[in-house]
């Protein structure tokens, strides 16, 4: 009887384990998307999106942008917000990270069950008027891995 009663609290321990493991391992295996291909998985929401701006930091007025990759739950809100790359160097990190913390998306009509996805997105900053520096800018800021659709 003792053996039975400890195999089972240890059955019930690992399913227990295992259902609060669940959200993490969807989380890592989330298919990857890039920013061009989202609308196939969701829809942004947002019809304009507050940024907290701080009042000084460095190269705050300098052309830039900064890549944020998250997790787009089955919510619809962005998770595990992760500023992954910020060129130039600027104090500019923490305003696109609150941006993409304000992103809401709505499932599109081929994720009808909001499946989770991760991807990325880049914020600009004070880009020039010529459209082929923009262009250079942005593209700095591009994250290797997401390229599937």
């Amino acid at each position: 009887m003792n053996t039975m009663s400890r195999r089972c609290g240890q059955a019930l321990s690992l399913a227990l384990a295992m259902f609060g493991a669940a959200p993490l391992l969807a989380q890592s295996q989330a298919r990857m998307v890039g920013p061009e291909h989202i609308q196939s998985y969701w829809i942004m929401l947002n019809t304009k999106v507050d940024a907290d701006i701080p009042n000084s930091g460095s190269n705050m007025d300098k052309p830039g942008c900064v890549a944020v990759s998250y997790l787009i739950g089955s919510d619809g809100v962005p998770q595990n917000v992760t500023v992954r790359k910020v060129v130039p160097p600027s104090g500019l990190d923490a305003v696109a990270k609150s941006v993409v913390n304000n992103f809401r998306y709505g499932p599109s009509l081929t994720n009808r069950n909001s499946e989770p996805v991760s991807t990325y997105f880049i914020v600009p900053f004070n880009l020039p008027a010529d459209e082929a520096q923009r262009k250079a800018i942005v593209a700095a800021c591009k994250l290797p891995g997401f390229d599937q659709a």
